[in-house]
């Protein structure tokens, strides 16, 4: 069950909808929300003719100055949109994919804004830049919601193969009950995996039928949510090479990139 939700803010239009997704899954579970913003400090010095270390320090103290108060937005737009529902807020003021990796142990799932750029200059191809290092080397699922996103009726659909990370996805989207009481179309690379998978589900209170998809693929995934119009779209992926490698312009990261509704990913 979930206990425990990390949300990410930052000041991107995929934030905002992943805030929402947040706050709506706070509210239907009684889980704990917890806002995390990344307050990251200046690079590392350059080497300035003599002269330029007060224009440096001049510069560094504007782009902290903006950078709190954007931060200082988005916290009271996130405040606006929790109403009466609590949440801890959480300053992290290292580089993004290290301070989400350590602030992830203490949460059961992260949710981020696909575009998110985490105060960096621009999410590159869409995709917000810790995504890969959070499913790597990260021990918990993600969320990845995509911009402009509102819930809607749909069903979840789940892409399974026979790899320990899709297993491993399977059963965390069970026990964090992200299924539970909706439709769920499982898709496999045969029948008995199918059917097994949606039986398992189904026990944790999903509504799930199988079908076997002998061209499994991340293509056919996105192509099926698309089809069936899915308000979420769950699985696990090898992060460390092969079909599902996570790496910029690879199938998975174009799934993530082009998928109309939040993706539930683990590694």
């Amino acid at each position: 069950m979930l206990r425990n939700i990390l949300l990410v803010l930052d000041d991107t239009t995929g934030a905002a909808a992943a805030r929402d997704l947040a706050l709506g899954l706070a509210r239907a579970s009684g889980a704990a929300l917890t806002a995390a913003q990344i307050m990251d400090p200046p690079g590392a010095p350059e080497a300035m003719p003599a002269g330029s270390g007060a224009f440096a320090a001049r510069r560094d103290a504007a782009q902290r100055a903006r950078q709190q108060q954007e931060a200082e937005r988005v916290l009271a737009e996130a405040q606006a949109a929790a109403g009466d529902t609590p949440f801890d807020l959480l300053r992290l003021d290292q580089a993004p994919e290290p301070a989400l990796l350590r602030a992830g142990i203490a949460h059961d799932l992260i949710v981020l804004g696909r575009d998110s750029t985490l105060g960096r200059e621009d999410a590159e191809d869409g995709l917000a830049p810790a995504i890969e290092a959070l499913v790597r080397d990260g021990a918990r699922p993600l969320l990845v919601v995509p911009p402009g996103w509102h819930p809607a009726p749909g069903p979840v659909v789940v892409g399974l193969d026979a790899s320990i990370p899709a297993q491993r996805s399977l059963q965390l989207l069970a026990l964090l009950g992200l299924a539970a009481g909706n439709p769920t179309t499982v898709l496999a690379e045969d029948e008995a995996l199918a059917e097994e998978a949606a039986a398992y589900l189904r026990a944790h209170g999903a509504l799930a039928e199988g079908f076997a998809t002998p061209e499994y693929s991340p293509a056919l995934l996105l192509t099926e949510a698309r089809t069936r119009h899915a308000r979420l779209l769950a699985l696990g992926v090898e992060p460390r090479g092969g079909l599902a490698g996570l790496i910029l312009g690879s199938p998975v990261a174009r799934l993530l990139r082009d998928a109309p509704c939040p993706v539930f990913i683990h590694g």
